[in-house]
Formats: structure tokens, sequence, C-alpha cells
């Protein structure tokens, strides 16, 4: 479960840094803030991951 949790987490943050970059290319302001705002999601995914995986130990 943690493992598909972190996968998924990575998974959002290069979702949302291709968004960015996008949109940034094109000129779309919206799109490159959907792209920061999924890179934030896949950052917190991780953060608590990482958290749950210092208590486990």
């Amino acid at each position: 479960m943690t493992g598909d949790q972190k996968a998924k987490g990575k998974k959002e943050q290069a979702k949302g840094k291709a968004k960015e970059a996008i949109g940034r290319a094109v000129g779309n302001e919206r799109m490159e803030a959907e792209g920061r705002a999924d890179q934030s999601k896949g950052d917190a995914r991780q953060a608590k991951e990482k958290a749950k995986d210092v208590f486990k130990h």
C-alpha cells in the first residue's frame, strides 16, 4: 500500500511538472497553476508516506 501511494505521489509530481511546462509554453496561466497544484498534491502525498515510514521503524 505504501509503495502504491509513493508511486502515485511521484506520478502527480511528474504530471504537474509537465502541465506547468506546457502551460508556460503556450501562455496558459490556468494550466500552469493547475500544474503547480498537482505538484503540491504529489509533494504532500510523498511527505505523508515518508512520515509513515519514519514512525514504522
